[in-house]
């Protein structure tokens, strides 16, 4: 199959809908999931696939992007309107069709399409496509969340975070959209990377170069970019079999982005930032299956019944300039923020008033306070300063880019979960390439003796971006074992720590814990790469710490 058949061609959900389950399932058990299939022609006028999120009990967003005419390619500001119908079925086959409607898109919005059909049943199994004269997309699968308060007995959640397409294929997206048991993914951020090609490559082999062939800076840039990715046959799978949870980290605009510039933009050279930056959020409202437009909030919260609520945080728009340095006096002053006076607010106030049991954060840089260890190498520091973006003091680099830079913001929340007596509160993290279980204690100078452990964090490591090893250019599981020892030594929070692997993280939530299974590709690089299931760690009900867990989801 050539190659633009490949990026054209989306393998879409099984035919069988949820029969018998038990009252409160979110979906059927893999061995019940049918086996994905191609269930329709790949389309020209369809060329970026179908896409949904957000899920309410009572609808969801849906998404995808038409081509009218050849010369309206993303990015290019003109092609004509288009009136696009869309349908949602109870099956496959669209015998029983319950909801149907028609809507206009255009160059405006570069010929995406977002459509939100409410009136749908909770926790119910759908099926969706769009139509354009007598084009007609791939099909896409999603499921609505269940009804407030109603108990649920198991969510199983896709966990994801930063897609370099320069840096490998999206082996992990192929591998979480075969398993057909996923009641939605969560994607953390960097979706998208806004280098030139070759650029942000520690081995140099650019397995895909970007498009266009130069650092994102204005609206045609984004567009196209986000373009690229969308073709991607393995993340169009993955788009069709679930509804998508997204929030936005730095490279979906500019790396180390802030309120007022970021580490990756020159003012003036590249414009300003602040056309820049509304460039950047123009697209991302165009191009992603999320309830969110242009100049709006993308902080959010969806429920699912009474098990669990996912607070999905923007830890970008609205935060002050990294400092310096944790020597910095002024890295613990409460004027300076991560999320922003309304967002914290909003946070605080959902944690304690939101009735599910499970409060899951979505976090797209660690909230777990790290002391560096300070007998890391001259190579060691250096790779560790370039993996996370640090600075460097004393020959002891910090990262002050995640909530080790924003101590009062992190002190706020942590307080409030202790003196709220808030329980069973789970970060979930990505941004730092690399796998993470921690117990988060309020005061980690006294932990573990003070037992003070408030919640707990899970970071996913990166589908295919840079990773220790990658950056030391050594094998796997060699340098970076001793570097991960050291670290936890520093930081006995810090339960378990994977700097190597590439893959994705697989989370289910049940009313007696949180698990997360770590899944490993063998190669990053390799377009067939398997994957294996590397590690499980759970927060068992009410413990606020991490443990060691057996028997991962395969």
């Amino acid at each position: 199959m050539d190659p633009i058949t490949r990026r054209n061609l989306l393998r879409a959900a099984g035919a069988v809908a949820v029969t018998g389950a038990a009252a409160g399932t979110i979906m059927t058990p893999a061995s019940q999931a049918a086996r994905l299939r191609v269930v329709s022609t790949p389309n020209p006028l369809f060329a970026h696939g179908v896409a949904s999120g957000d899920p309410l009990p009572d609808g969801v967003l849906l998404w995808t992007r038409v081509t009218p005419t050849p010369e309206a390619t993303p990015g290019s500001g003109i092609g004509p309107d288009a009136s696009v119908k869309w349908e949602v079925s109870l099956d496959p086959e669209f015998r029983r069709i319950v909801a149907r409607g028609a809507t206009t898109t255009g160059a405006i919005r570069d010929h995406t399409v977002k459509v939100e059909p409410r009136g749908l049943q909770p926790a119910t199994t759908y099926w969706y496509r769009f139509s354009l004269g007598k084009g007609v997309s791939p099909v896409g699968r999603t499921r609505t969340a269940p009804r407030a308060g109603a108990a649920v007995d198991r969510l199983r959640i896709g966990v994801v975070s930063c897609a370099n397409l320069q840096a490998g294929w999206f082996s992990s997206y192929r591998h979480l959209a075969a398993r057909g048991d996923l009641d939605l993914v969560i994607h953390l951020g960097d979706y998208l990377y806004e280098y030139a090609p070759g650029e942000y490559q520690a081995r140099a082999i650019v397995v895909r170069p970007h498009d266009p062939a130069v650092e994102m800076t204005v609206l045609e840039h984004y567009r196209r970019r986000h373009a690229q990715y969308k073709r991607d046959p393995d993340l169009q799978a993955l788009h069709a079999v679930a509804p998508f949870v997204v929030t936005w980290d730095d490279h979906e605009s500019a790396n180390d982005a802030w309120s007022g510039g970021a580490e990756n933009h020159t003012e003036g050279i590249e414009g300003a930032w602040s056309d820049r930056r509304t460039a950047s959020q123009q697209a991302y409202a165009e191009w992603m299956p999320v309830r969110y437009e242009n100049g709006g909030d993308l902080y959010r919260c969806l429920s699912f019944g009474s098990l669990a609520s996912i607070s999905m945080l923007d830890l970008r728009t609205y935060r002050s300039q990294q400092a310096e340095s944790v020597v910095d006096p002024e890295i613990g002053s409460p004027d300076r923020t991560i999320t922003g006076d309304a967002q914290m607010t909003w946070l605080l106030d959902g944690l304690t008033s939101e009735d599910a049991q499970w409060k899951l954060v979505g976090n797209p840089v660690m909230i777990t306070p790290i002391r560096f260890p300070s007998t890391l190498s001259t190579s060691e520091v250096g790779a560790m300063e370039e993996l996370l973006g640090t600075s460097t003091i004393d020959g002891v680099p910090y990262n002050t880019d995640q909530w080790d830079g924003y101590t009062s913001d992190r002190s706020r929340v942590l307080k409030h979960l202790r003196d709220n007596g808030v329980t069973d509160t789970v970060f979930l993290t990505g941004d730092i390439h690399s796998g993470w279980a921690c117990d988060l204690p309020a005061d980690p100078l006294t932990y573990p003796a003070s037992g003070n452990s408030v919640a707990t964090e899970f970071v996913c490591t990166s589908v295919t971006s840079d990773n220790l090893d990658d950056i030391l250019n050594v094998p796997p599981r060699t340098a970076s074992v001793a570097v991960e020892a050291a670290f936890k030594a520093n930081n006995p929070h810090v339960k378990y720590l994977d700097f190597d692997s590439h893959g994705y993280s697989v989370l289910e939530v049940t009313p007696s814990g949180v698990r997360m299974d770590w899944y490993v590709l063998s190669e990053r690089m390799d377009r067939a790469a398997t994957s294996r299931i590397s590690t499980s760690w759970q927060v068992m009900a009410g413990t606020q710490r991490v443990t060691p867990a057996t028997g991962g989801v395969l």
